[in-house]
């Protein structure tokens, strides 16, 4: 019986620790049921395919016992066992096939070696003793005999609907016997099959709310459960990546408000904010590769000065980290940046304030 406290579902985590274990939901009945239908229809299958051939194949065994003497090595037993070997092959091939198939499809390819362990009270008379009598051995046997109970009910009725015509039987031709006895074969067949295949998936459904009642988990669970995965080497590098993502994203649109781009063409761009109230500019985005072209295309669309000077990009870029200022050493470099941008930004409003347009402050691409 499931514990009362274990109220949540079960996390990924704990249905991966699960299935390593061995525990996934499988129903014996429905593999059985879906391998044995599946061996009878090869069977008939063949029959139906082959049935010249094994005609011809008994004609001739009984022709060859009727007029030679059967010795233990001699070729009619050797050709018999071919002959057998030919039906029974593809019979069992199939039945691996399928009960292969039906395992997959019911819990996916499964290796727990935990589960083979060697474990003592597997051979604890006294545990073995308390596992015969209890409940779920009683369940067990229950379940056994219920489908049984069903296959004897179907015989019964087959039998009896056909009782009058088997009181008829001896007064029957030999073809006409042998066709009652068929009808009623695979009447009870194909009934019983019917039957065990509905047993089947009330088996497999049961099983599956089993084994989601026995995953289910306490609340303390998850909860320790999520202390441990915050330490996991996964957990810590995808909260590494999102922290990436969004130091990135905040960059970018940092860039929005740099003063200049600095570049070294084709690998490295700085952008660098400036006030007069500021001490020295600082950094406020810096990229290489495809950074530094997203930052360089930021630029030109807030219409930011950019500016090529590979030693001061390359500097820029080793030597200070984003939202840092620069360094005392590359002062002089920086200002003569700054004093060309300013510069053009100055000529930019006189032009245009001569020509009586509005100002916009910034600076062509230098």
């Amino acid at each position: 019986m499931a514990d009362s406290n274990k109220t949540e579902q079960a996390t990924p985590r704990r249905r991966l620790r699960a299935k390593e274990q061995g525990q996934v939901t499988r129903s014996r009945e429905l593999s059985g049921i879906l391998t044995m239908g599946g061996a009878v229809c090869v069977t008939v299958l063949m029959t139906q395919v082959g049935a010249a051939h094994l005609t011809v194949f008994f004609r001739t065994v009984l022709d060859y016992a009727a007029t030679q003497q059967i010795q233990p090595n001699g070729p009619l037993l050797f050709w018999t066992s071919i002959e057998v070997l030919r039906w029974i092959v593809p019979i069992l091939l199939a039945s691996l096939m399928i009960a292969l198939g039906v395992g997959f499809a019911q819990g996916g390819f499964v290796f727990a070696p935990a589960a083979l362990a060697f474990k003592p009270d597997r051979f604890n008379p006294a545990t073995r003793l308390g596992q015969m009598f209890s409940i779920t051995s009683f369940s067990q046997v229950l379940k056994s005999l219920l489908p049984f109970a069903g296959i004897l009910w179907v015989g019964i009725g087959s039998i009896t609907l056909h009782w009058n015509a088997m009181l008829l039987s001896p007064n029957m031709g030999l073809r006409a016997f042998t066709g009652l006895v068929g009808s009623m074969i695979m009447e009870i067949g194909w009934k019983s099959g019917l039957i065990l295949l509905i047993w089947a998936g009330v088996d497999y459904l049961f099983q599956w709310f089993k084994n989601e009642s026995d995953l289910k988990m306490t609340r303390q669970e998850i909860k320790e459960e999520l202390k441990e995965s915050d330490g996991s080497p996964e957990n810590k590098a995808r909260i590494r990546r999102i922290q990436r993502q969004l130091r990135r994203k905040k960059m970018l649109q940092a860039t929005e408000t740099a003063t200049v781009v600095v570049t070294n063409p084709t690998h490295y761009a700085v952008a660098l904010r400036f006030e007069m109230n500021m001490e020295a500019p600082i950094v406020v985005a810096k990229g290489l590769n495809l950074l530094a072209e997203r930052i360089k295309a930021i630029a030109r669309e807030r219409d930011i000065p950019t500016i090529e000077n590979r030693p001061l990009a390359q500097a820029l870029y080793k030597s200070v980290e984003v939202g840092d200022a620069i360094p005392s050493k590359l002062y002089h470099a920086v200002a003569e940046i700054l004093v060309m941008v300013f510069k053009a930004q100055a000529e930019v409003r006189n032009r245009t304030a001569r020509a009586g347009g509005n100002p916009t402050g910034k600076a062509p691409l230098l």
